[in-house]
C-alpha cells in the first residue's frame, strides 16, 4: 500500500492516475509546456471554456501534488504566477504522446463516422 495525502493506493499507477485525474489537468500541463510561466488571466485566455472557479481548483490541486509552483508578488493588485516544477516538467513526453494519440484517435473516429454515414 502507498499512502499519499491521507489516501491509500494499491500501487503507484493508481497514485499517478489520482494525481493526474481531473477534467483539465492534462490540458493545463500542456499550457505550461507551451509557455513556462503563466498568470491566471493568461491561462483563461488559452482555455476560455473553463470557468474561473474550476480553473483555480485544478491549479490548486496541481500545486498540492507538487506539479506546479505558485509565486505571489507583494504588489497591488496582486500578481500571481504559476509554473511547472521539475517533476511536472517530466510529464512533457507523456502529455505530448497523449496529444498525438488524440490526433490519431480523431482521425480514426472521423473515418469510422464517415463509413457509417455512407
Amino acid at each position: 500500500m502507498y499512502q499519499y495525502h491521507e489516501k491509500e493506493f494499491t500501487n503507484t499507477k493508481d497514485l499517478a492516475m489520482h494525481v493526474l485525474s481531473g477534467k483539465y489537468k492534462i490540458v493545463l500541463i500542456w499550457c505550461f509546456l507551451q509557455q513556462p510561466i503563466l498568470r491566471l488571466s493568461e491561462i483563461e485566455k488559452m482555455l476560455p471554456d473553463i470557468n474561473q472557479r474550476m480553473l483555480i481548483r485544478q491549479l490548486r490541486e496541481l500545486e498540492s501534488n507538487h506539479l506546479l509552483t505558485r509565486k505571489v508578488y507583494p504588489v497591488v493588485p496582486p500578481k500571481v504566477e504559476y509554473q511547472l516544477t521539475e517533476i511536472g516538467r517530466e510529464l512533457s513526453t507523456i502529455v505530448q504522446h497523449i496529444c498525438d494519440w488524440g490526433d490519431h484517435y480523431y482521425e480514426v473516429v472521423a473515418d469510422l463516422s464517415t463509413d457509417i454515414a455512407d
